[in-house]
């Protein structure tokens, strides 16, 4: 994540840039350190280095890198021409790399070849099963055709090799509920928790799957999710207290009172109905009226 000052830097780098101050590839050094994404500045300036060659040969080694982050910031702004240039200069330094080799089926992706771009994935995963990267853009690749079916397998072919990275389960998850495959979703969400504990956002999303299942007993575990996303977040997520409060009128409408397994219910409710009543106070006094009678509706009370 980007701290504060480090943003304030970028931006005093990229307004010095812009104006002609100067310090192009310390901004561009920036840029690749921080991996935000300012395409159309990468490859502007970039480009000014690359043009001139008195600034290129300077580089060094370094050289090949801005041809690379050149290249795909060319493909993130569609200047598919200046991308292939990039990438015919590095193929013809390096003849037999990987790493170009993924640049190439970048490429093909960034013009809508889809065939050639899985072709091209296919064969660097035969050589290297291992490849991170690869895997993720096959991913990619399945989603921008609308194959969620075909993204789905990539992801769960991926985590049978890197079961540990989180950013790709929480990606399973949202493309199960996007096909409304809730139970699959509920299972990549206890893979998070249990990995992960302690992070508030798979808490709530775990509890929502939940809630959307319905059942008494689905209910009952989403309302206890809610419960430890505020216990996280100090009482803080909106959310999770709006949830509490809907998995209470449920659990009570289903079971009709006779769910002895909910007996902090009340005391529970009370405590997440008077957090809300306080952050619309505070925030939006106006919609508190508004607040109040939806809850009568919900058979919650206030």
């Amino acid at each position: 994540m980007v701290t504060k000052s480090e943003e304030t830097e970028l931006n005093r780098l990229e307004s010095q840039v812009d104006n002609g101050g100067g310090g192009a590839w310390e901004y561009l050094c920036l840029v690749r350190k921080l991996k935000v994404r300012r395409s159309d500045k990468v490859l502007k300036h970039g480009l000014s280095i690359l043009n001139d060659s008195k600034k290129r040969s300077s580089l060094g080694s370094e050289e090949w890198t801005l041809y690379e982050e050149v290249a795909i910031a060319a493909m993130d702004c569609q200047s598919l021409e200046v991308a292939k240039d990039c990438v015919n200069v590095l193929r013809k330094k390096f003849p037999e790399s990987k790493r170009v080799g993924r640049l190439e089926a970048l490429l093909l992706e960034a013009k809508g070849s889809w065939g050639e771009a899985e072709k091209a994935y296919s064969s660097l995963l035969e050589d290297n099963p291992f490849d991170q990267v690869v895997h993720k853009r096959r991913v990619a690749l399945a989603k921008a055709q609308g194959n969620l079916t075909g993204a789905i397998d990539f992801l769960n072919k991926y985590l049978e090799t890197f079961m540990a990275d989180h950013d790709a389960w929480r990606e399973l998850a949202e493309i199960y509920i996007s096909l409304q495959m809730y139970k699959q979703a509920a299972f990549c969400y206890e893979e998070l928790i249990l990995s992960q504990p302690t992070v508030p956002l798979y808490h709530l999303a775990y509890a929502d799957v939940l809630y959307t299942l319905g059942g008494i007993e689905n209910l009952l575990t989403a309302k206890k999710y809610y419960s430890s996303t505020t216990d996280l977040t100090g009482g803080k997520n909106t959310r999770a207290l709006f949830g509490i409060c809907l998995c209470t009128s449920a659990i009570a409408q289903l079971s009709k009172g006779r769910n002895k397994e909910d007996k902090d219910s009340p005391d529970l409710q009370s405590l997440a109905t008077a957090a809300l009543e306080k952050e619309y106070k505070h925030r939006a006094s106006d919609k508190l009226s508004v607040f109040t009678s939806g809850f009568k509706r919900l058979k919650v009370s206030s």
